[in-house]
């Protein structure tokens, strides 16, 4: 196995330290960066992320799997912003004002950042001005709304109004998400797509990040 095959089966057992360990290794032994986030930290998440998909693996075990991604990304981040690499794209993403749920969100964060996206997280209970000022000043072409509850899913459509009412529909793309929401709520809304669970989400984000303004 090469080393980045190493990171990557690390990652999926959720060995933090070791992940951190062989990523100073590839460092030392002059593997780029670049190819140590695709070949070992991505290449790792994308695994877990689909056998969550199978139910092959359950919460705890891709929290474990984050935590040593970001003992990874902790070391590349600096090199990989000196070289002026690019990311995937930055996504704002959050539970909506009067939604304090955010498991869900939280994990759908955790496997964007594993698909090499910057996730700029606002957190819970989140009013729609700052979802979209948050996307203006950090440049995110995508906005993650989530919702847990019946009651709050109306501040989705607010927020895709005030994405229209300032101009910003070709530029900013809304994906919305959470056990209240369907696809047909996400139409009905003019929201761009919807995410039934994280690696859904992920492949649409994907998709929206993509699209030409």
């Amino acid at each position: 196995m090469s080393i980045l095959s190493d990171i990557a089966a690390s990652l999926q057992r959720g060995e933090d330290d070791e992940v951190a360990s062989l990523v100073r290794q590839a460092l030392d032994d002059g593997q780029d960066a670049v190819a140590i986030l695709h070949g070992g930290l991505i290449a790792g998440m994308g695994v877990v992320g689909e056998q969550f998909r199978e139910r092959e693996i359950f919460l705890p075990d891709v929290l474990l799997a984050a935590r040593a991604m970001y003992a990874g990304l902790a070391l590349l981040k600096p090199l990989l912003a000196k070289d002026g690499v690019p990311t995937a794209g930055t996504v704002v993403i959050g539970s909506v004002r009067g939604d304090l749920h955010d498991i869900g969100k939280n994990l759908v964060g955790i496997m964007l950042a594993g698909a090499g996206f910057d996730v700029v997280d606002l957190g819970s209970d989140v009013a729609p001005e700052r979802f979209v000022d948050a996307a203006c000043d950090h440049g995110a072409s995508v906005i993650g709304l989530s919702a847990l509850l019946t009651t709050t899913m109306p501040v989705m459509k607010d927020v895709v109004e005030l994405v229209r009412a300032r101009g910003l529909q070709d530029r900013i793309k809304i994906i919305v998400g959470g056990a209240a929401v369907s696809d047909a709520w996400a139409r009905q809304i003019g929201a761009d797509a919807y995410g039934y669970d994280a690696a859904s989400a992920v492949e649409r984000v994907r998709a929206l990040a993509r699209t030409p303004a």
